[in-house]
């Protein structure tokens, strides 16, 4: 049956509406909007105390409620579709970890055969983090993996995906990283830039290629300074260019990301989780890929080296933070938490925004940005 919902506010993709209604029809799939004088007949659903945003969508997750995309098993990836309905996603890229060329086809194959039949956030397509990495900035990815940019093995990959990769990052100072980029970067596939030692004028390179975007922006990465700006520096100040960003406190320092954020606006930063395995589970040892790691305080370490490794960040959780830092209106935490991902992913035309027509897919805040209820097809399959 069609309603209408009543809330405080719409976070809408061009304007943030104050009162009013907005229908979701009988199909599951957002109506028109109303103004708050132009109640409709009808059923009527009340949030008059909170605030209706697009469900988020998160481009860079690994694991959750202790699986990993790696496991290559569907149910897990689909018991991690459901989890993160409690973080307000309600779209995601299954991400993978550097690994070989025969495991990555694998899992390829199982989320290309399933993706469709996910019960919880939807499938939207496949996030490659490597295998193409440079190993100073090797983070929580195994090097022994590491290799150039190799265009038959990627479209080995797509080809089982079923065309489902939509994002791949690598290092750009790799042999063949240009080439690369100019190979498979299109209307269907985001090359981005990450785990590297890249100068800027390397990043620069293939960004010109069609490179467009960062991977989790400051990590990762050879770092800025006043006469070597290198990937960093590419990262803040090259024009058009979309940067993921990890606002859990741990990764980022709030003042850099504000500082990014300033640089870039919000129509051009991602905020993602990097969530591992642990995410929505209780701290203590965990494996990342093949790479044991300990959770404590909120963040994930390697046990070998102690370097962060991942995150156990829910999006709902970074959309507040921005917030609470006074870095972001509300306005611009959901934008970065929603339509910059889907757009600088190229999904945005089956994500990311209310709009007429689009899957009912929503959230449902309060003024403190917390979530209260999360929303697919216009049936409510979460309260907080």
């Amino acid at each position: 049956m069609t309603y209408y919902i009543h809330a405080k506010k719409f976070f809408l993709p061009n304007k943030t509406e104050v009162g009013g209604y907005l229908e979701v029809t009988d199909s599951g799939k957002f109506g028109q909007y109303f103004t708050e004088n132009n109640k409709p007949n009808g059923e009527i659903v009340d949030y008059s105390n909170q605030m209706i945003a697009p469900g988020l969508v998160d481009t860079h997750i690994h694991g959750l409620v202790g699986n990993d995309v790696m496991d290559n098993d569907w149910n897990m990836i689909n018991e991690m579709s459901e989890g993160l309905l409690q973080a307000g996603v309600t779209s995601w890229l299954p991400t993978t970890l550097t690994a070989t060329r025969e495991q990555l086809n694998d899992v390829c194959r199982t989320i290309g055969d399933n993706y469709q039949s996910a019960t919880g956030a939807k499938i939207q397509g496949i996030y490659f983090e490597g295998p193409f990495f440079t190993e100073e900035h090797k983070g929580a990815q195994n090097p022994k993996y590491f290799t150039d940019p190799d265009v038959d093995a990627f479209n080995e990959w797509q080809e089982s995906a079923n065309g489902m990769i939509k994002k791949i990052a690598i290092a750009p100072e790799r042999k063949g990283s240009a080439e690369f980029t100019k190979a498979v970067a299109s209307d269907d596939v985001v090359v981005s830039l990450g785990h590297s030692s890249a100068t800027f004028d390397q990043a620069k390179e293939v960004i010109e290629a069609g490179a467009t975007m960062f991977t989790h922006a400051f990590n990762g990465m050879s770092g800025f300074s006043h006469r070597d700006p290198n990937m960093a520096g590419a990262a803040m100040t090259l024009n058009g260019i979309y940067d993921e960003l990890v606002c859990d406190g741990h990764h980022v320092h709030p003042d850099a990301a504000r500082a990014i954020i300033e640089l870039k606006d919000s129509e051009h930063i991602a905020l993602i989780t990097d969530c591992m395995r642990a995410g929505l589970m209780p701290d203590g040892d965990y494996v990342l890929g093949e790479l044991p790691v300990y959770v404590a305080d909120g963040q994930v370490r390697l046990k070998d080296g102690d370097n962060l490794a991942g995150s156990v960040l829910q999006l709902k959780q970074a959309i507040k933070n921005v917030v609470d830092w006074n870095i972001s209106t509300p306005e611009e935490a959901v934008r970065m938490g929603a339509q910059t991902p889907a757009v600088s992913c190229q999904i945005d035309d089956k994500c990311g925004m209310i709009k007429e027509g689009r899957d009912a897919d929503f959230i449902v805040l309060d003024e403190d940005m917390i979530l209260k209820e999360t929303y697919l097809d216009g049936v409510s399959h979460y309260k907080a």
